[in-house]
């Protein structure tokens, strides 16, 4: 039976929340265990289904992996067996691009299925290939699989610019470059938090990567990287999803283990917005009587307003008093989810990459779905903002990205359930 997410509305949320580690750091830094030659421990691992799919990549690949609590683990891959391809789950997940960088730093030759994950618009990876081929790689593309091959059976450096800022073809290239002969320069380069954790990762382990977090990165390629210690930022989008929904609301919650400078963009907008915010060391504590004032909002490469929070913000806005202008100015065709919202009462015109919101008093529960992973944290803090119950469907979606979101919710009060979606073949007969 599919499940679904019920919620009714309409709460104030109050209390203590723990964020999870990163989403956009754990997919790069669990595979870049196999380029260790050596054990190495990574804590603060999220629990959601793409590190599983990730995980059950690297067992059949002959990775060693123990776990030693519920979000620590250790990785032996010294004894990993020359492999070039992973099974065909990697698909299911966009970031089975890393495999690429990774197989080919070890062993010189990867077949890696071309990436799935969220569907909201092209998303080439022609600038991962770009870096590859610079490094003396011979790539190509065809029957769903991604083919290269290193010259000699080894990268060499080089220096890569990258045509358009990419976060995925960054942190590839770095996973490619730690074991290169030679140095690797990466111009135009992103600057994301979870890049400069996979930086701080590799170098845990005996790596040369300088200038993480800037928009050149150089890395010296090294002879082996070693075992060592790792625990992996918290989730700064996790986070701004929390303080978005406490924010539209209302309540008094403290969010713990975050890193509040990773949330600046997303903090200043909510104040902006008429929410009040407190940093507290490693928490951030929200405070809002539930009553939002219009935002104009253009998502940009860090450290601007990240995409991945622009559903969650649009969402609060249709409640917000007065006209917001929302600008998707990353990807194309984020705004699929806006049909979802048109059904609970909101009023978004959507044209190109620009998205005008009419706040409205209030949304009405409805039966919605999630588009994407991001799409769906914008269901739920719609359904908490609601009148009603709402009832969410396609919620595997958020469970790629969201750890146990239903009970964290619950954990400051929200009504909300996890309910089972009877067959609809069994629910006509039932019906008849």
């Amino acid at each position: 039976m599919a499940r679904k997410i019920e919620i009714r509305g309409g709460k104030p949320l109050h209390g203590e929340l723990e964020i999870s580690g990163a989403k956009n750091a754990a997919i790069a830094i669990i595979p870049a265990a196999m380029l260790v030659d050596g054990v190495c421990r990574i804590e603060n691992i999220p629990q959601i289904s793409d590190v599983s799919l990730m995980l059950t990549n690297m067992d059949e690949m002959g990775a060693a992996i123990r776990t030693i609590n519920r979000t620590t683990m250790e990785f032996d891959c010294r004894d990993l067996p020359p492999v070039e391809e992973g099974s065909k789950s990697m698909s299911k997940i966009r970031a089975s691009y890393y495999f690429i960088g990774v197989l080919l730093g070890r062993f010189g030759r990867a077949k890696v299925p071309m990436p799935g994950g969220c569907d909201f618009g092209v998303r080439p990876i022609d600038q991962h290939l770009k870096g590859m081929r610079a490094m003396g790689a011979k790539v190509e593309v065809a029957d769903g699989y991604i083919y290269a091959q290193a010259k000699n059976g080894k990268l060499h450096g080089a220096n890569i610019y990258l045509d358009v800022v990419s976060v995925g073809a960054t942190m590839n290239i770095m996973l490619a470059a730690v074991l290169a002969e030679g140095r690797t320069v990466i111009e135009n380069a992103a600057r994301e938090p979870h890049i400069v954790d996979l930086a701080n990762f590799l170098n845990a382990m005996g790596g040369d990567v300088r200038g993480a977090g800037t928009s050149v990165v150089r890395i010296n390629g090294v002879e082996k990287l070693h075992g060592g210690f790792y625990s992996i930022i918290p989730d700064q989008i996790e986070a701004g999803t929390y303080l978005a929904a406490v924010a539209a609301t209302g309540g008094d919650v403290v969010l713990k283990n975050v890193i509040p400078k990773h949330l600046y963009s997303i903090t200043a907008k909510l104040v902006e917005m008429g929410a009040e915010i407190e940093e507290m060391g490693d928490a951030i504590r929200i405070t809002s009587d539930g009553k939002l004032y219009s935002a104009n909002v253009k998502t940009m490469p860090y450290p601007g307003f990240p995409t991945d929070m622009q559903p969650q913000i649009l969402t609060c806005l249709t409640v917000a008093e007065g006209t917001s202008v929302v600008t998707e100015d990353i990807w194309d065709n984020r705004y699929n989810y806006v049909t979802e919202l048109l059904k609970m009462g909101a009023k978004v015109q959507v044209d190109g990459k620009t998205a005008v919101v009419e706040g409205q008093p209030i949304l009405t529960g409805a039966e919605v779905r999630c588009c994407d992973l991001r799409a769906g944290a914008a269901m739920v803090i719609a359904g908490l903002i609601a009148q009603g119950v709402t009832s969410i469907g396609e919620i595997y979606h958020i469970e790629r990205g969201y750890e146990d979101m239903v009970e964290k919710l619950k954990g400051i009060g929200a009504d909300v359930r996890l309910v089972e979606e009877k067959d609809p073949v069994r629910k006509a007969r039932e019906l008849a």
